[in-house]
């Protein structure tokens, strides 16, 4: 008797991260020459860089332009955001359209909500 074993599956890849997913969405877009969709991207990649920005120390002493820390150097460290904290920030821009285009309905601008409602499914498509 021989006894033959079903080949294992290959293991599923795991998702790309969310940043990478974003940037090559862009990356379509631009090539697509998808303005709308590549304007709701950068928006909110921008705002995943600014999420990982640190607050500028506050300046002790004198304010004269030589004293301050400007040039090689003075760059300051950015935050390490998680995935989870990458997609915060992805619900949030995707709350704060949706709450745009409530008060655009609320006061008439069907055409704006609209437009803002299909940016809001643009991210969620994202969030998966």
């Amino acid at each position: 008797m021989s006894t033959t074993s079903a080949p294992t599956p290959a293991p599923t890849p795991a998702p790309a991260p969310l940043r990478e997913r974003l940037r090559s969405g862009l990356t379509t877009a631009l090539k697509a020459r998808d303005r709308a969709t590549a304007s709701v991207l950068r928006a909110t990649l921008a705002a995943i860089e600014n999420a990982e920005a640190v607050a500028a120390p506050e300046p002790t002493g004198s304010l004269a332009i030589e004293a301050l820390p400007v040039g090689v150097g003075a760059e300051a460290e950015r935050r390490v955001l998680t995935e989870a904290d990458v997609a915060a920030v992805v619900r949030a821009e995707r709350a704060e359209r949706e709450d745009a285009a409530a008060e655009y309905e609320r006061l008439g601008h069907g055409e704006q909500a609209a437009r803002l409602r299909t940016e809001a499914g643009l991210l969620s498509s994202y969030l998966g």
